[in-house]
Formats: structure tokens, sequence, C-alpha cells
């Protein structure tokens, strides 16, 4: 048996963990931190629950996946709740729009609510389907840096067709054409943030992004974000991969251009196989200590975020587990953000709060509001200063908005900037994504799921292909195991 060390226990490492234990690895797990999760993990605060990473559930097969092929019924240990609203839209000239998860439900509102024809609408998001069918076995579910994957007939069949996919055209430019209406356009832009991008640079093939919502409609597990992590690691525990916790990897070890191990504590450990979720520049840069591969890997990085963590003495009604209050001048906002490295003194803000579909998450007659806002990475800002002017601009918009004074509800709170998201994730200057998708070349400049130059060295998650996000993460277990052998 085959053994393999896999570095960090996010959602991509547990992935690729139970992948390679269906496959007859024998796999270890180390973590520095004392449980697994990585971002995808809860914090409580005085009696309030909170997300610590990734809010947005989609693509739930993907989860149930990894328990089938280890032959269990999924259902037996994780559940969801898919929702009726995918989300809430508001904005500071008092329009206010549901999406609704049914696809006849959405269109009906966007007429009443934007008066847009309802075939505009159904033929934006035909368009957008097709783009993501078309290559969604290129780009998600294969390494895209393997010859043999791109040239295929599914290649050969997008490449006849790559007027569809809108390339040589920004996000922004494809929706300001197809969608007409400038609430839909800034609506529909908002995806760009699903990768940590921008709209007015991203190629308009990101219109496919958001298929994962409005195709798959959006989830909550049944007791909570967390639990995806939860089943996941105890699955794994259940069928003998081996869990090292407190235990922070210093050196992965290299022999002879081969990856014979990894050092932890001066102790070495050694395997046939290393897979790495650390962030891929720190991973060069730390573990490998590779100066050449990390000039290479200097690209643009994607968006960071300051959260604010509030517990709130008051229920909102007009507030649904997902909720969006838009910048008057969304250009510019990223402008800001990619630009000028600064935060925005009108930002977007994203509100979640799981006590909407989860009781328990907070104490009654109360919510747990998750509070983001895009930002720079770090970039060496003074964070401190930023946090302050930020929450007056976020109270101010939510006051006028909610028609209400949020601030003095608030009797719990827990900051968090890009400063403690890269000391806490590893992350590379805090980016959430790694690399921005802000040219047509990204998804080739996303570092692949292997190494060209060290054998048997194996990388996973968010930072590298085929992306961030929960589904992305898991995808890239599956492209690991793919590449491996038995």
């Amino acid at each position: 048996m085959n053994k393999v060390i896999v570095i960090g226990s996010g959602i991509g490492s547990l992935s690729t963990a139970i992948r390679l234990k269906a496959k007859g690895f024998d796999v270890e797990v180390f973590e520095k931190n004392s449980s697994p999760g990585g971002k995808l993990s809860t914090i409580e605060i005085g009696k309030y629950r909170f997300n610590t990473g990734p809010s947005l559930f989609t693509m739930p097969h993907f989860v149930d996946e990894l328990f089938e092929i280890l032959d269990e019924n999924p259902r037996e240990h994780f559940n969801y709740i898919k929702k009726d609203i995918t989300c809430r839209y508001f904005w500071d000239d008092g329009k206010k729009f549901t999406a609704y998860d049914d696809l006849e439900k959405f269109i009906n509102e966007c007429e009443l609510k934007f008066d847009v024809k309802k075939s505009l609408i159904l033929k934006y998001l035909k368009k957008s389907k097709k783009k993501y069918d078309l290559t969604e076995n290129i780009f998600i579910k294969k390494s895209l840096h393997k010859l043999k994957n791109l040239i295929s007939f599914e290649t050969l069949k997008a490449l006849i067709k790559i007027n569809t996919f809108q390339l040589f055209k920004s996000l922004n430019e494809v929706n300001e054409k197809e969608l007409k209406n400038k609430y839909l356009v800034q609506l529909f832009n908002r995806f760009a943030t699903y990768n940590g991008s921008s709209p007015y640079k991203t190629p308009g093939m990101m219109t496919a992004i958001q298929n994962a919502e409005k195709y798959y409609g959006t989830y909550i597990p049944e007791k909570g974000m967390g639990d995806i992590t939860n089943s996941l690691f105890n699955l794994a525990k259940r069928h003998g991969v081996k869990f090292y916790f407190n235990s922070n990897v210093s050196e992965i070890i290299i022999n002879d251009h081969i990856a014979k191990g990894i050092k932890v504590n001066n102790k070495n450990f050694y395997s046939d196989i290393v897979v790495t979720n650390s962030d891929v520049y720190n991973t060069y840069r730390f573990l490998l200590k590779d100066k050449r591969r990390i000039k290479a890997l200097e690209q643009e990085r994607s968006s960071s975020a300051i959260i604010f963590n509030w517990g709130i003495k008051k229920t909102f009604k007009e507030l649904d587990l997902h909720n969006i209050f838009f910048s008057n001048n969304y250009e510019e906002e990223f402008d800001y953000i990619f630009n000028k490295k600064e935060l925005y003194f009108d930002p977007t803000i994203y509100i979640n709060i799981t006590c909407k579909d989860l009781p328990s998450d907070s104490p009654e007659e109360c919510e747990n509001w998750y509070v983001m806002v895009n930002s720079p990475y770090n970039n060496e800002q003074d964070w401190d200063k930023i946090k302050v002017e930020l929450k007056i601009n976020i109270l101010k918009k939510l006051n006028k908005i909610l028609g209400d004074n949020v601030e003095k509800y608030i009797e719990e709170e827990k900051i968090t900037t890009p400063l403690e998201i890269e000391s806490t994730t590893n992350s590379y200057k805090g980016s959430l994504y790694g690399t921005s998708s802000n040219s047509i070349f990204s998804a080739f400049l996303r570092h692949p799921n292997f190494s060209s130059e060290i054998s048997n060295l194996y990388f996973c998650g968010g930072s590298v292909h085929p992306g961030g996000g929960i589904p992305l993460c898991i995808m890239s277990g599956k492209i690991i195991s793919d590449l491996i052998k038995t």
C-alpha cells in the first residue's frame, strides 16, 4: 500500500484524503491547528455562532459523492436544506429584489422589479449555462495542464464555439449589453467576486459562474457550514485516514527532484506521495524554499475581505440567510480594491445570518450577523485605522436602508482584517482565492495540481486549479485522485 501525506485539513485536503483512501492508499493528514477545516469552520462569540469562512453552499452533490465512493449513504451522516430564496438585494435608492431559487419565480420577479422582458432574462441565463456546460469537464473536473485533457473531443467542441465565451469583453461589458438594466447588471456583476475578481476586468466567460446558484440552488447544512468539515473529517477517520493536529509542517523533503515526505518539529515523516493544501505561494516560499518559482508565482492577488461578526439583539424580518447591500458606484469600488489597494467609502456589504435557518446559532429574538466587505489584499495598509472608518461607513449605509440604528443592537463583536486572514490561514497577503481571474489567461496561469519539476508532489485547495470556493476545492481533490495512479 503506497503512503500519502496531506498537508493541511481544509476542504481540499479532506476531499483528497477521502478519494485516495478509496483508491487503497494509506493516508496521513498533518494540520497545524488543533482542529480540521481550515477556512471552513465555526467560532462562538458569547451566545452566538458564526462561520469563519465560506458561507455559500451550492452543488452539494460534490459532498455527497465523497460518501458514496466509500459506499456510505450521505443522508445517514450529512444533511442540508435547499433555500427557496437565494439572496435578498438592497440599493440605497430603496430598490429591493428577492432572488428566488425557482427559475420561473426569479424571472417573474425580474420583470416586476426591473421592468425587463422575461425573454431577455431567459436568453441571458441560457447563454451562461451553455458556457458552463461546454467548459465544466475541461476547466473544473480535469487538469488544464495535461496535454491529453486539452486534446479531446470536449475541447474541440468548445473551441468550435469559442465566440460563445465572450473572452475579449469584460463581464460588465457583456452584462451591460445583454441585460440593459443597471440593477440587473450590478446584480450579475457581483458573481465576479466569487473568485475574488473585478467584473470590469474578468472576461465575459465568467457569466458561467452564476450557474452554481441558478441551476444547482443554494443550501445550508442542517448543523451549519462547519458540519461539512465535521462530516467529511469523521468519514475519513472511519475509513482509516490518520490525522495529526498541532503539527506545523516546516519543510517538504525533496531528494533528486522527488517528494519524499515532510518535516514536523524537526522530525521527518516519509511517504511515497505528498499533497499540499497550503497556499501555493507559501508552499514554495516556506516549504520548498524555491525562490525561482516564487518569482513566477507573483501574479495579481485576488481580493481579500474585512469581516465583522456581530451579535445583534434584534430580528430583522426583511433579511434572509444571504443579503447584499450594493455600493452606489460599483466600478469605483473595484477600482479602489484592485488599482488603489484601498477600501471604498461606500462599499458593497454582504450579510450572512445563519440563525434564519438554524435558530440555535443565536439567542431567541437575536441574530448572528456575518458582515463582509470585499477589500484589497494585505499590502501593509493601516488596517486598524481602516476597520474603524469602515465600521462607521457600514453602519451609515445599513441604517439608511434598514431605517434603524443597527449599532445600538450590537452586543458582541469580532473584526477580522486581511492581516488576520493571512496569519491564521497562511493565505499569501490574505487573498481569499490565491490569484485573481482578471484576465482571459487566468485559468491557465493558476498553478496546476501537480509539480512539473518535482515528482510525487501535488497541490489542492483554493489557491490552485480549479479555484476557490467549496465546490472547486472539492474538485481539486478529484483531479489529484485522477492524476495519481495506483
